[in-house]
């Protein structure tokens, strides 16, 4: 497999573009609804983007409006997606026996935040394996509550939700666009769904070294570290807030579950067993901040990723004790590092800030609504206050477009178009900018 021509970012960002597509045509398709009839294809558009970049808005019930072949799609597209595209298409290469050149090497290691190009292949087969004991396992902890209410169609919903909730795309199929409302107090299903998409969303970079080292905290990589102590923050901070406020009416069980659900699925996981647009401002505020965050690198989570905020907050903190690096850990973080942090922040922001107005002022909606479905979009989460049914057809490829920045990354999709050659050649003399 050798990729000779197109730079690693452009090959990730041409492989999604094409899954894509290649979805929305199949969607489209009369099979592909449950009526038999032909689905117009923005709407099938929309939906496929969703499930590639595993985001899990929806313009038509999964349950209800698509088929048994339709569902069956989604879900492979969510697991291609959550795994992405490079990642799949060499795990097929390598079963036929191919050998994988430099250039594809490269590409994977972008495609897999893999640390190394020595470290690519067993990275690559590691992912493939814990993905797989992973959803199995789900699936299997999902089945005794989906059975329980559904029958046989328990089992294949037990899958979707594994699958779906590993992949962090918020995808169901409970129907009439419930999500899992009906199990807001059932630790049944809270259990495994948190686990899988706090999981999901560790990377597997991060939990291939608490396999590998166990509880020693200290034997970890600084990646590793900075992820599990900023999830751990953004995960109890969030669900104290919600428990007493946003939840406070709530009987003692459902408020601690749905506190805790909803803390963890704003990092892009898109399920919900509370209605969102029951949410305070205040919580609505925060729920906007934890969905642009997103997930951490080498994860099936979109966002700007929990280590840019990590590292945003270690520089400012920085700044306040005029030290003059960036520490963590005691490890001094590059400063080309701090400044890629600052550029996507910057980015998303700018994504989150016109996306939302630009719909507002297309179809005359709320402001704040609309610029909450935005952030759910670019941060891939797939939360909504109940306006995706309501988008025209531009609004809608607003949202698709963010989605599909939000999933392949926005300085991914910067240097596929700008390219990754340095042209600070010269040096020119330095003068200093009052700022603040």
């Amino acid at each position: 497999m050798k990729f000779k021509i197109l730079s690693p970012f452009r090959v990730i960002l041409a492989g999604f573009a094409l899954l894509i597509l290649l979805g929305a045509f199949l969607l489209s398709l009369p099979i592909s609804s449950a009526e038999g009839v032909p689905t117009p294809f923005s709407d099938a558009l929309f939906t496929s983007a969703s499930a590639v970049c595993v985001t899990g808005l929806v313009v038509r019930d999964t349950a209800t409006y698509w088929s048994a072949f339709a569902q069956g799609l989604i879900l492979a597209l969510i697991q291609i997606g959550g795994l992405g595209v490079v990642t799949m298409t060499v795990g097929l290469t390598l079963v036929t026996g191919k050998k994988l050149g430099l250039s594809g090497r490269s590409t994977l290691q972008e495609s897999t935040s893999a640390p190394t190009l020595g470290s690519i292949m067993s990275h690559t087969g590691f992912i493939f394996k814990a993905t797989l004991v992973i959803e199995f396992s789900g699936a299997l902890l999902l089945m005794p509550a989906f059975v329980r209410d559904h029958g046989w169609r328990g089992v294949w919903m037990s899958v979707f939700h594994s699958i779906s909730a590993f992949c962090n795309a918020g995808f169901d199929v409970s129907g009439n666009y419930a999500s899992l409302t009906a199990y807001s107090s059932d630790p049944l299903v809270n259990v495994p769904v948190i686990l899988l998409i706090v999981i999901g969303g560790l990377g597997f970079l991060t939990y291939r070294d608490v396999l590998t080292h166990g509880l020693r905290f200290k034997k970890y990589s600084l990646q590793s570290k900075v992820v599990i102590v900023t999830t751990a923050v953004l995960l109890i901070i969030p669900a104290v807030f919600f428990f007493f406020f946003d939840f406070s009416k709530m009987p003692l069980g459902e408020r601690i579950w749905c506190s805790l659900f909803q803390s963890v699925t704003a990092r892009t996981a898109g399920f919900n067993t509370a209605d969102q647009s029951l949410l305070s401002s205040n919580g609505r505020v925060l729920m906007t901040v934890l969905m642009l965050t997103g997930g951490s690198p080498g994860s099936t989570a979109g966002g700007m990723k929990t280590t840019t905020l990590a590292l945003l907050f270690a520089a400012a903190f920085g700044v306040f004790g005029k030290r003059s690096s960036t520490k963590v850990f005691s490890r001094r973080v590059p400063d080309e590092t701090v400044r890629t942090a600052s550029t996507l922040l910057l980015t998303y922001l700018i994504l989150f800030l016109i996306g939302g107005c630009a719909i507002s002022a297309l179809d005359s909606l709320p402001l704040g609504d609309c610029l909450f479905e935005s952030a759910s979009a670019v941060g891939t989460v797939g939360l909504s206050l109940g306006i995706t049914g309501l988008l025209g057809t531009a609004s809608k490829l607003i949202v698709t477009a963010l989605m599909f920045v939000g999933r392949v990354g926005g300085l991914t999709v910067i240097y596929a178009a700008l390219g990754t050659n340095r042209t600070d050649v010269e040096k020119y003399p330095v003068e200093k900018i009052t700022v603040g």
